[in-house]
C-alpha cells in the first residue's frame, strides 16, 4: 500500500501506545493534514461500548469514517487477541484489516494505526502484529516504555523490526515510572544503538485518561509532513 500512514508499536503493553499515537495525530493536524486513527484490534471494553483506546484516537482525528474500520476487532475480554478471538470462534484475519485500512486511507492525507500489545503479538494461528505491519506497508514509529529493562526490550525489538525488513520512522521514549534512575544514560544509550530516530521523549503523565494537548516534545520527520 502506498497511501501515507504511520504504524505505532511498543516494547510492551502498557508503554503509551495510544499516548504517543494521540500526540502524533495532534502534531500531523497542526500540520493542516487530513488524519484518520485505526486500531486494528482492541481487547477490553464494555459490551456495547467502545475500548478506551479507540475511543481517545477517534476524539483526536479530524476525518468523519465509519468506527468498524477503525476497530474492525474488538473483543470484551483483555488479553492477547487470538486468545480472545479464538475464545469466540473468530479467526483475526489481516486482508479484512488491510480492506478498512484502504477505506482510511482514501478518506484521509494519512492514517496513525496503533497496534496491540508488543510489536510480535499473535493475531492468528500464524500471523502476529509484525505481519501485519508489513503487510499494511507502513513505516514503524516504536514506543520504548522507559523504565528499568527498557534497553533490552527496545534493542529486540529493533532488531525484529529490522529481520522484516519494515521501514523505521522513528522511536518514542515514554515515562511509565515516575523516578526511573539513571534516564538520561538509558535515553543516551537508546540514540546510540536504535536505527530510527528519536521523535522526542514524552514526560510521566500520573492520572486518569490521556494527554492531549499540542505534544511539544515531538517532532514529526520532514518526509511526513512536506
Amino acid at each position: 500500500m502506498s497511501a501515507r500512514g504511520l504504524f505505532v508499536t511498543g516494547t510492551d503493553t502498557g508503554v503509551g501506545k495510544t499516548r504517543v499515537a494521540v500526540a502524533l495525530i495532534h502534531a500531523l493536524r497542526a500540520h493542516g493534514l487530513r488524519v484518520a486513527a485505526m486500531k486494528p484490534v482492541s481487547a477490553g471494553s464494555a459490551v456495547g461500548e467502545l475500548n478506551e483506546d479507540v475511543a481517545a484516537l477517534v476524539q483526536a482525528a479530524n476525518v468523519d469514517v465509519d468506527v468498524r474500520d477503525v476497530n474492525p476487532y474488538a473483543f470484551a475480554e483483555p488479553v492477547a487477541p487470538h486468545i480472545a478471538a479464538e475464545s469466540l470462534g473468530v479467526r483475526i484475519d489481516l486482508e479484512v484489516i488491510a480492506e478498512a485500512y484502504a477505506r482510511l486511507a482514501a478518506a484521509a492525507d494519512i492514517v496513525v494505526v496503533e497496534g496491540a500489545g508488543g510489536w510480535r503479538v499473535p493475531l492468528n494461528e500464524h500471523e502476529d502484529m509484525a505481519d501485519l505491519a508489513l503487510r499494511l506497508g507502513l513505516p514503524v514509529v516504536l514506543v520504548v516504555g522507559l523504565r528499568l529493562g527498557c534497553l533490552n526490550h527496545a534493542l529486540l525489538t529493533a532488531e525484529s523490526i529490522a529481520l522484516r525488513r519494515v521501514p523505521w520512522a522513528g522511536w518514542v521514549g515514554n515515562h511509565i515510572e515516575s523516578a526511573m534512575q539513571l534516564t538520561a544514560e538509558n535515553l543516551v544509550a537508546l540514540r546510540t544503538r536504535l536505527p530510527g530516530p528519536c521523535l522526542g521523549v514524552q514526560g510521566f503523565f500520573e492520572g486518569e485518561g490521556l494527554v492531549v494537548n499540542m505534544p511539544q516534545w515531538l517532532t514529526l520527520p520532514d518526509w511526513l509532513v512536506s
